[in-house]
């Protein structure tokens, strides 16, 4: 069986849980809610053992381990939940063959929630199909623009507001197809509205203006390899008379997480220890693919020089440059691969 995110909700107060789900996506947002509901409805139903597997680039998740788990007593409680991470949404041949022969005799005490970054018709297989005739497949795929407006449109209904649609396509325009930030505005809504109808013109009164491209977003585009997205919010920050020394606190934070990302063995423990949402992981796990830990380490020294070219503050041998280019090669570097050329430049 199929659902769409939105849907899963719904569908799991009405039953008890199947013993798979499989959230397959690249949405953070829609796999982030779709990958709690299920843990959520675990909780109502009385499951309070939880345990995880998860692929780290090259090294696979340890299936003798989570086969061994499929078949074991739960050590607290009768029923469990585990969890199967896979951020290329591939499992593997051995992979597959474990999810396989649990669908195929599922215990009655283990639940089993595969989770993807990743997702295509390329991945899928017997181990998906599999998932689905056992339990739930939910595709988080990305919203298209044109399906931007009639998301935020459901959402603010069933955050009990009601809204006009050209309000709703203001909303749609300021968030630029960021689901996290269109989620962020509309709770945000559920707070400021006064339980009237809102209108373009009280919506612009209550939602901030994307169009000031804020330094979490530039570099959240950066981080992500949205080179061309970079470009133009440094253009409307630099427009709006933003000072570069106001935006390098968080761009060097950001790149210094990342750096201390790419030299961590464990990434599951960095991220723990960095505290870093479940929602952003994704994004840092795209781009430590893109660079190694010595081109992260250039890039915070690099942001340190753009810093003192905008604060007027030259090393000997620095000659005074344009702070705004230098910030957009480095964010551009730190995007594409390919852009790092433009570093010597």
């Amino acid at each position: 069986m199929e659902l769409t995110p939105e849907r899963l909700p719904a569908h799991l107060a009405s039953e008890a849980l199947r013993p798979a789900y499989l959230v397959a996506g690249q949405d953070p947002l829609r796999a982030l809610e779709a990958s709690d509901a299920v843990r959520l409805a675990a909780r109502a139903q009385g499951i309070t053992e939880r345990e995880v597997f998860e692929a780290e680039g090259n090294r696979e998740p340890d299936w003798e381990g989570l086969e061994a788990s499929f078949r074991a007593p739960g050590l607290f409680s009768a029923r469990r939940l585990l969890e199967l991470r896979l951020p290329t949404g591939k499992p593997g041949k051995k992979g597959a063959e474990a999810i396989i022969g649990f669908c195929a005799d599922p215990p009655a005490d283990v639940t089993l929630l595969v989770s993807t970054g990743e997702w295509s018709r390329t991945h899928e297989g017997k181990w998906s199909e599999a998932i689905g005739r056992a339990g739930i497949v939910v595709k988080a795929t990305a919203i298209k623009p044109h399906e931007l407006a009639d998301w935020i449109e459901r959402r603010l209904r069933g955050k009990g507001l009601r809204v006009e649609r050209d309000a709703v396509q203001r909303l749609a325009e300021r968030v630029e197809g960021n689901l996290l930030a269109a989620a962020q505005e509309i709770d945000k809504l559920v707070l400021l509205a006064d339980g009237g109808i809102l209108d373009a013109a009280r919506m612009d009164e209550l939602v901030a203006d994307a169009a000031r491209f804020d330094v979490f977003r530039l570099v959240d585009a950066a981080m992500n390899g949205n080179g061309a997205q970079v470009s133009r919010m440094l253009r409307g920050l630099q427009a709006e008379g933003e000072a570069i020394p106001a935006l390098m606190g968080m761009v060097v934070k950001e790149l210094q997480t990342a750096a201390a990302l790419a030299r961590a063995g464990n990434l599951s423990t960095a991220f723990k220890a960095q505290r870093i949402w479940d929602s952003k992981q994704p994004m840092y796990k795209r781009a430590l693919q893109r660079h190694a830990a010595p081109r992260w380490e250039q890039f915070v020294v690099e942001a340190g020089r753009v810093d003192r070219i905008a604060k007027g503050r030259f090393r000997a041998g620095e000659e005074p440059d344009d702070a705004w280019l230098q910030l957009e090669r480095l964010l551009l570097a730190v995007a594409d691969a390919r852009a790092v050329r433009l570093l010597a430049g």
